[in-house]
């Protein structure tokens, strides 16, 4: 079931030209990951759609080939006939430049097609990816427009791995049997693990360059780079944990409209919330679901599952603030990415590590931060050509910028100048937050 195997792509090799050999190869290395991301789980698990925000995992898995069916294949390969013509239909997932599409909040109503034709789709698409890169391999066309658009191909299908895991993580915690996705992956985390107090790492301020610069893959969001005058500012130097998170809630956090953003306390009293997502209390302790199952919950660990809103109340609560996106990248520009990513194979954040000096630490991974400001284009902005203008530009409204990662994401994946972006009052994905302050 992983697609396009080594040996394919091997007989494939021959008419490759071997300076497009590396991205076929990190093509073929992102599809086997998706597959075997989905390995644990059992054919009923694929259907399942718990909220609208929550897609069933052989939906991911479709449309990331739909992707580079409708926007690589189709356009390009000679010959190419879609694999089935309403797949277009069922697995387009915004692109309304591309066609009709299936409701988002009814995804978990497809019985068919099976998971079975979903792997076989998979393998169709890969198979004519590989027909594509002999078939244009002495065309300019790879450099201008086929390359760019397999590494965002590539870069997308990363980002559902991400939210398939996200999505399961929801659909298992709806389970009243609560079942794992894995064992734990060390037997050797337990709580009681030193954290050292809230230190602060000062930054000067005056004018500074964010946004992506290079030839490197980055989206269009993400530039153009250009200069921002910050104050003096301190951040935190590391996340906020599930034990200072718990002292917010027994303080009555949640019952004070005073630390609360109007819309925050709306959405609080409407969906009821006294904790993050996925905690439970049980007597006198509080337990919460992680992808290991139902486990009690690791006071020294970032928390996790908090809305905008939340961390907004949690740092008026304490008395400082969240980070601008712009503070969180100057300070992040000169750090390597480094961290508890999805190639750990932990799944969830772990404490910080203990280290001297004004390094900040979980700067890349354990959990998305949120910062204090809302999604809008960068000065001088441009969204790229055709269908692809959708990907990201027509979503900057009603936004919060989250920055850094998660213990879900791929560490290749990201870098300083990554702008991940939620409504604020989302909590299943895996989001959490570092203070910030004036100096």
């Amino acid at each position: 079931m992983l697609g396009l195997d080594t040996a394919d792509l091997k007989k494939a090799e021959k008419g490759i030209n071997k300076n497009y050999l590396p991205l076929m190869l990190r093509y073929q290395q992102v599809r086997q990951l998706s597959e075997r991301l989905c390995q644990p789980l059992a054919s009923e698990d694929y259907v399942i759609q718990t909220v609208p925000d929550v897609s069933p995992p052989k939906w991911h898995l479709a449309h990331t080939s739909w992707f580079f069916e409708q926007f690589i294949l189709i356009p390009n390969l000679k010959g190419y006939s879609p694999f089935h013509p309403m797949y277009g239909y069922l697995f387009n997932s915004y692109y309304e430049s591309a066609g009709q599409f299936w409701p988002r909040f009814q995804r978990g109503l497809l019985s068919r097609p099976t998971v079975a034709e979903i792997y076989e789709y998979r393998q169709h698409i890969d198979e004519n990816m590989a027909s594509l890169a002999i078939q244009m391999e002495a065309k300019e066309e790879w450099e201008t427009l086929i390359t760019p658009l397999i590494e965002l191909g590539v870069n997308h299908e990363q980002q559902h791995q991400e939210l398939l895991l996200a999505d399961l993580k929801h659909i298992f915690a709806t389970n009243p049997l609560r079942p794992a996705y894995q064992k734990l992956a060390r037997s050797d985390l337990k709580e009681g693990a030193e954290i050292k107090g809230l230190d602060w790492c000062k930054f000067k301020g005056g004018l500074f360059f964010i946004g992506h610069v290079g030839k490197d893959f980055a989206y269009d969001n993400e530039g153009p780079s250009h200069q921002v005058y910050l104050q003096p500012f301190r951040l935190a130097r590391r996340l906020i944990t599930n034990g200072e998170y718990l002292a917010f809630m027994e303080a009555g956090g949640y019952q004070e409209p005073r630390y609360w953003l109007s819309d925050g306390w709306s959405f609080a009293r409407q969906q009821n919330w006294q904790a993050p997502l996925y905690w439970e209390q049980q007597h006198e302790n509080w337990w919460y679901m992680t992808l290991n199952g139902m486990r009690p919950v690791w006071k020294e660990a970032p928390v996790c599952h908090l809305s905008y809103y939340e961390a907004d109340a949690y740092a008026r609560w304490v008395g400082y603030r969240l980070p601008t996106e712009a503070e969180w990248e100057m300070a992040a520009q000169t750090l390597p990415c480094q961290g508890n990513f999805l190639d750990s194979g932990m799944l969830q954040p772990l404490p910080a590590s203990i280290i001297a000096g004004d390094t900040l630490d979980q700067v890349f991974g354990d959990v998305w931060e949120w910062t204090g400001s809302p999604y809008i284009p960068y000065p001088g902005y441009q969204p790229l050509s055709g269908a692809m203008s959708e990907y990201n530009g027509k979503f900057m409204c009603n936004q919060m910028i989250l920055r850094g990662g998660s213990c879900l994401s791929t560490r290749d994946h990201l870098r300083a100048s990554y702008r991940n972006f939620f409504p604020p009052h989302s909590r299943w994905q895996f989001t959490g937050l570092r203070l910030a302050t004036d100096a």
